[in-house]
């Protein structure tokens, strides 16, 4: 099915099968910048807006482009948000993770919630977040965020299995200044925002767990 056919897809036969075709095919477009600064979206998250039907005249920006540029800036990206319902939105870590990988969206099991227990009988690898998993500017942005919230010094380590089929980010809550138990939640849904779909994030205190490194 041709780009243009797909965006005219009614919702309700938006599947899976949909997004990976959407996903592939807007890989190749150019569009059509709206503004030059980012926007405020329904979520509270910054946005640049793009359109992929061009305006005659218009030659256009190729939107692979356009992801790299933001991706080092903790902006994500609408696309045809002019419409009753945006055809796409992309969370900040999925453009990142597609300049790391080549994919915005990885292969993943099904995402789990609730309490998390590093037994020490199970073989856990603990130690500091590789480039390649969070890289440089990517931690940048998320210090930037956290000092906005007042956090100044947040750290973190990395849990994983021997494999590396599972791993954690895991956030120490003492570096959090002590923030209560029941809005942990709440920060962690607006963490989530700025890292991969298939990421799982902790947080949890550092006693009993190895050195914390610094965001």
């Amino acid at each position: 099915m041709d780009f243009k056919r797909l965006i005219q897809q009614p919702e309700a036969a938006r599947d899976e099968r949909w997004e990976a075709e959407f996903l592939d095919g807007i890989l190749t477009r150019k569009v059509q910048l709206e503004g030059d600064e980012a926007k405020e979206g329904p979520d509270g998250w910054p946005y640049f807006f793009v359109r992929t039907e061009l305006e005659p005249g218009q030659a256009g920006e190729p939107f692979v482009e356009i992801v790299k540029w933001l991706s080092s800036r903790g902006i994500g990206l609408a696309v045809n948000a002019h419409k009753m319902l945006p055809d796409y939105i992309f969370p900040y870590g999925m453009l990142w993770n597609y300049v790391e990988t080549g994919r915005f969206v990885a292969q993943q099991g099904p995402l789990k919630e609730g309490e998390v227990i590093y037994d020490e009988n199970e073989k856990v690898l603990f130690g500091p977040p590789s480039e390649k998993y969070l890289p440089l500017y990517v931690r940048s942005v998320l210090r930037e965020f956290l000092l906005a919230q007042g956090f100044t010094t947040t750290k973190i380590l990395v849990a994983t299995s021997p494999d590396y089929k599972n791993v954690d980010l895991v956030i120490s809550v003492d570096s959090l200044n002590g923030l209560p138990k029941s809005q942990h939640k709440t920060l962690a849904d607006m963490l989530a925002w700025f890292l991969p779909l298939h990421y799982t994030l902790v947080l949890g205190p550092e006693e009993g767990l190895p050195k914390f490194y610094d965001l």
